[in-house]
């Protein structure tokens, strides 16, 4: 039969990516820990790509998700959900947008998917603005305003897209400025995309709070505030992409748009909501979510056992302030980051808010992207019992974001690990 990497390379796609020289099994997990297919133990600080949110094997979690397994897997929209409705009418509560509607999804690929055909038909307009080292997704749609050429594998699209300047200042021409000069230049090149790449008639901005794959860059807090002035003037909807910042994991807020003092016209969930069960979702005003006039569906959006275990996780999650958690522990994670950071001259940046921080290695004296330290870091760190993620256009961005129910001993663990895999890092990248 071979091993299960060589099953996996004979019957799965080479362009799926996997972790490590030497890819591991996740078998099972419990809290913030899981363990391989040959039993060895790891502190978990990625979570899935954000999406074990709560913890591992939750309890809450798990015996919502038994009980309704139990009754039913499976029912399509074309019936009465109740846990849908309910998690809706919490959604809709959360989510900040007056008179709101929610539709699930599968994935946020398929969210934000759905909440480009809701803005293009609302405003009658197949034009799309994006930012500049972006991901949306997988789908046709989601790669086409996808601003990261590493994870853009088409130029076809279904949407006219014109770019603007976002919040990754580190490579940025306006990188230098101080916070408000910086987001004045990138309103100021908003503008001038409007006018001369556009027909005018823009349907929307989808933008992400903080770039997940593109190295949890961030821009100013009130950035998005000034942009949305400019697209308010033009007739044009804002699209906050909250699939890795919602839920609390920033810490001073519970989504990230909070962070720029508007609120958006529509939103985009998924990964945390459902700690690991298939879920996303759009969340818009009423007037835009109804403005669809054919019938639709979805066979799988919504079902029974996604939505059981969401809800269980949810309430889990206010119950017991886990967005406090992350400002909490997300501050002491970072402390701890930028000490460490500080020693080595191979870091370029810390960056991040609450437990979503990313380190962004360079080659000493400069800004040149350094992803064999990214890579030399992500192997040592396996190997002392510790996963981290990683990002950035051109992979030299590790992330670290576990679950928001992380202990402060947790961090300590999971920072001194990464601190000795750091030395190391940098005494033998090439």
């Amino acid at each position: 039969m071979g091993t299960l990497l060589d099953r996996h390379r004979k019957v799965m796609p080479s362009w799926i990516g996997l972790y490590y020289a030497e890819p591991i099994e996740l078998a099972r997990g419990e809290g913030r820990h899981v363990w391989d297919g040959d039993g060895r133990r790891y502190l978990d600080f990625f979570g899935g790509i954000l999406t074990t949110m709560t913890a591992y094997n939750l309890p809450e979690v798990v015996d919502a998700v038994r009980e309704q397994a139990g009754k039913m897997l499976h029912s399509s929209t074309l019936y009465l959900i109740e846990p849908q409705v309910a998690l809706a009418e919490e959604i809709a509560r959360l989510s900040g947008i007056p008179n709101a509607k929610v539709f699930f999804t599968n994935s946020g690929t398929e969210a934000n998917d759905t909440a480009l055909m809701l803005a293009t038909a609302y405003r009658k307009s197949n034009q799309v603005l994006a930012i500049r080292n972006s991901y949306h997704g997988r789908s046709f749609s989601a790669i086409a305003i996808t601003g990261n050429r590493a994870w853009s594998p088409s130029s076809l699209s279904p949407v006219a897209v014109s770019y603007v300047h976002g919040g990754y200042r580190l490579r940025s021409p306006f990188g230098h400025l101080p916070d408000d000069q910086f987001t004045a230049a990138c309103v100021a090149d908003l503008r001038d995309v409007l006018e001369v790449c556009t027909a005018g008639d823009v349907a929307c901005m989808i933008a992400e709070p903080i770039q997940g794959v593109g190295g949890f860059a961030m821009p100013p807090d009130g950035f998005f505030g000034e942009m949305k002035k400019v697209l308010d003037e033009n007739g044009i909807l804002f699209i906050s992409d909250e699939v890795q910042t919602g839920w609390g994991r920033t810490g001073e807020n519970f989504w990230g748009y909070q962070a720029h003092g508007i609120v958006p016209d529509i939103m985009t969930f998924a990964k945390g909501l459902g700690n690991g069960l298939t879920i996303g979702g759009v969340v818009a005003r009423a007037e835009i979510m109804d403005c669809l006039k054919a019938s639709s569906i979805s066979t799988f959006g919504g079902n029974p056992l996604s939505t059981t275990g969401a809800l269980a996780n949810l309430r889990y999650l206010l119950a017991h302030d886990l967005q406090g958690n992350s400002r909490k522990l997300g501050a002491h994670l970072r402390s701890k980051l930028d000490a460490i950071a500080a020693r080595h001259a191979i870091v370029g940046e810390v960056r991040g808010k609450g437990l979503m921080q990313a380190i962004e290695f360079v080659h000493p004296g400069g800004i040149t992207p350094y992803p064999e330290a990214a890579g030399i870091l992500m192997e040592e760190t396996k190997t002392a019992g510790l996963l981290i993620g990683r990002g950035g256009l051109y992979g030299n961005v590790v992330r670290i974001a576990p679950p928001l129910t992380i202990t402060r001993e947790e961090i300590d663990e999971g920072v001194e690990i990464l601190s000795k895999a750091l030395e190391k890092t940098a005494a033998n990248a090439p």
